[in-house]
């Protein structure tokens, strides 16, 4: 009779440690990390970092990454995304595909592509701009520019976003426009770059993002299209710059979004887009 309730204490006590067994890996599983929300990887050239904010981790990195852009102040505000920071200064749609692309895997949700302007001079463009004393050179330049732009910029980001999705196949993708750079007729004067030149680099902006709106749409991309928002807050305008103007000193700082570009201008954009 004893060695029959000894059975029994016996069977019913392995019951309650199995038990305990079982629920342990849920216990445990609620006191873990939780999983990220998402993949955000950030690819992309100089807009896509720290020029123009003159705030860097490194002054000597060539990338010249820094903490005041918008694709560092989304991952901020967004905490439950890993984030993955791939954009470089000075890249081209080749630097994204070789460089940049790769670093994408297939869990990303969330890209962003900030890329073109280096493919067909603008960089350039921009320094005969200042350079030289004629209207006509920098005009010139600049058409050269927009003729690039039209011409074989597209079958590059066509190929880049093929080789995006391809890496990334269920990520939502934002390609990032580029604003105009300056107010016509607004508070500069007569001093720096004529009236002419201006709107010639006006034009060069309007033409870049019409290519990369088009290209985005084919490829099933989102278009963050900077200009209205900034239009108020160009060179020369009343308001307050969100554009990095000629600095002598610093010559790579110039015409580049500066920090309230990033957070007051680029960041509610990507925002609206994102949630």
């Amino acid at each position: 009779m004893r060695s029959s309730r000894a059975r029994s204490r016996l069977a019913s006590l392995s019951l309650a440690l199995a038990a305990v067994c079982l629920a342990a890996p849920g216990a445990y599983a609620a006191d873990a990390e939780p999983a990220a929300a998402g993949k955000y990887v950030a690819l992309g050239d100089s807009y896509a970092v720290a020029p123009g904010t003159r705030e860097y981790d490194n002054p000597d990195d060539p990338c010249r990454r820094g903490p005041s852009t918008y694709p560092r102040l989304w991952a901020q505000q967004h905490p439950s995304y890993s984030f993955v920071e791939a954009s470089c200064s000075g890249a081209t749609t080749a630097d994204l595909t070789g460089q940049q692309v790769p670093q994408l895997t297939a869990d990303t949700t969330l890209v962003t592509v900030h890329v073109g302007g280096n493919d067909v001079g603008f960089v350039e463009v921009l320094k005969n701009c200042i350079l030289t004393i004629d209207d006509k050179d920098c005009i010139a330049g600049v058409e050269a520019a927009k003729a690039a732009a039209t011409s074989s910029l597209p079958g590059a980001l066509a190929s880049t976003y093929a080789a995006i999705r391809a890496k990334a196949p269920n990520a939502k993708v934002v390609v990032v426009g580029y604003p105009r750079l300056y107010t016509i007729g607004g508070t500069c004067g007569i001093l720096g770059l004529s009236d002419r030149e201006r709107t010639a680099l006006n034009s060069g902006s309007d033409t870049l993002d019409s290519v990369l709106a088009s290209e985005a749409g084919k490829a099933g991309f989102t278009f963050l299209d900077p200009r209205t928002a900034f239009d108020p807050h160009t060179i020369c305008s009343k308001g307050q710059a969100w554009v990095t103007s000629l600095e002598w000193d610093k010559i790579n700082e110039s015409y580049h979004p500066n920090k309230a570009g990033h957070g007051e201008g680029y960041l509610p954009l990507l925002n609206a887009i994102t949630g």
